[in-house]
């Protein structure tokens, strides 16, 4: 079996982390979360990056993380809202994986994100719930052509996780 490794994309509270770390479990397979990897290999936190080096410097460190991932074999590897849409990731994960869009209304994302600690994600401190909505509207507009080149779609809130399994199988047997 050609197993390979699933590159989960979509706006920030879609579900990536959760839903891979599930998917990740059911496959036996390992889960890299490219964020916490960030944080790993900088020895910072991402807020402190966007703070001191700027959204610039991060979308670097960023590209280079994830392209020097070391997964030799399978992998479920959850990416940042943003990382689809600069230095040709999304192509390059397109390439090298199984691209899987979670794909959610910006009223369910800011639903989950508002229930979310929203000084963690740089983006968003400071942020009234109108003010998160408007945000997730435009950036979503923004990214969205870059998500949906992802092979497949998958909505998190109805469809099970056992589909998103059939379509990854399906996906190694051809």
């Amino acid at each position: 079996m050609n197993q390979k490794i699933i590159y989960f994309v979509g706006f920030m509270g879609s579900g990536k982390t959760t839903l891979g770390k599930r998917l990740a479990k059911k496959l036996e397979i390992p889960f890299i979360d490219l964020d916490a990897k960030i944080c790993e290999v900088t020895g910072k936190t991402i807020p402190e990056i966007f703070d001191k080096e700027g959204e610039e410097s991060f979308r670097k460190i960023e590209q280079e993380t994830l392209r020097n991932l070391s997964v030799k074999e399978a992998a479920v590897v959850s990416v940042g809202g943003g990382t689809p849409c600069f230095f040709d990731n999304m192509s390059w994960m397109n390439k090298h994986g199984l691209t899987v869009y979670l794909k959610l209304s910006p009223k369910a994302i800011l639903r989950r994100l508002s229930s979310s600690n929203l000084s963690e994600r740089p983006l968003l401190k400071n942020l009234t719930n109108t003010e998160l909505l408007t945000f997730i509207e435009e950036k979503l507009k923004d990214r969205e052509a870059y998500y949906l080149s992802a092979k497949y779609h998958f909505d998190p809130l109805n469809e099970s996780i056992e589909e998103l399994i059939q379509t990854y199988m399906n996906s190694i047997e051809h």
